[in-house]
């Protein structure tokens, strides 16, 4: 039986290979998957090994060295139809893939050929449960950039709830985060750390709201370092969705950090990671 996930990354590579011309924004390809643009990105990596953006470098690639073996059009028009108005960038990047420059390649080269590639599953066992998630009011410090950097802002979180006496108001810790940095340049990644905060209790000052929805959500205990997310999220994106029959909602994916690394060893650390669920 076909897997609708692999259907999907078959579907956006088919698209890739016949419009290389065309606009392929992550955000495209996830319209042609038909999957939230949260979360696509995290599947195709998991599943495939490699970004969509590494992908459509490589198919691009791939069609401008069978263009330049099979038919008699200049390097430049062969460039822009896959996507390169210039012509420097597009010998560049063929020289990084094929080795060689373009024009060597028409005199010798032979054309590669796109395919689907499908990462071998992890057989790391994660406890996964399918859980219903109340809203959850958030008090937030937002943070832009490496997302092992959030610590920053948990920092100036935690400086404001301690100064202020606030610590007994909080009902734990969180971390939102709104893209997938696999597709995402590293300086804009954008982020949350808070803590979780029940109505009616005033918003300290500095920090903000943000409200998680309510909802179904995938929730994966993760249980030892921090340094263990990725494979995590790789498992969870690239083997349980796949094999699940459910599929990722239109909400970015948080963290829930149980305890803490100041006064836990980080062997026994337990962050649950949360991906809404599609109704």
């Amino acid at each position: 039986m076909s897997n609708p996930y692999e259907d999907r990354i078959r579907r956006v590579l088919r698209y890739v290979h016949d419009n290389p011309g065309k606009d392929l924004s992550l955000d495209r390809l996830a319209d042609v998957a038909a999957m939230s643009r949260f979360h696509w990105h995290r599947v195709f990596r998991a599943m495939t090994g490699e970004t969509c953006a590494e992908a459509v470098r490589r198919i691009r690639l791939e069609r401008a060295a069978f263009a330049l073996v099979h038919d008699a059009r200049s390097i430049e028009e062969i460039a822009a139809s896959v996507g390169y108005d210039n012509i420097r960038s597009f010998n560049r990047a063929f020289r990084d893939h094929q080795g060689m420059t373009p024009a060597a390649f028409r005199r010798s080269g032979v054309p590669g050929r796109a395919a689907l590639r499908l990462r071998n599953r992890t057989s790391t066992m994660y406890h996964i449960e399918i859980k219903y998630l109340p809203a959850t009011r958030l008090a937030s410090m937002p943070h832009k950039g490496a997302y092992p950097e959030i610590r920053k802002a948990f920092e100036k979180l935690e400086t404001i709830l301690s100064t202020g006496g606030l610590w007994p108001q909080t009902r734990g810790m969180a971390g939102v985060y709104f893209d997938d940095p696999n597709a995402v340049a590293i300086e804009e990644l954008t982020s949350l750390a808070a803590v979780i905060l029940p109505e009616g209790t005033d918003m300290p000052e500095g920090l903000t709201e943000h409200i998680l929805p309510g909802g179904r959500h995938a929730v994966l205990m993760l249980e030892g370092p921090y340094t263990g997310l990725q494979a995590a999220y790789d498992h969870l994106y690239g083997a349980w969705f796949p094999n699940s029959g459910e599929e990722p909602g239109d909400a970015p994916s948080f963290e829930i950090y149980l305890n803490a690394p100041h006064n836990t060893p980080a062997t026994e650390l337990r962050t649950q990671i949360c991906a809404p669920l599609k109704t």
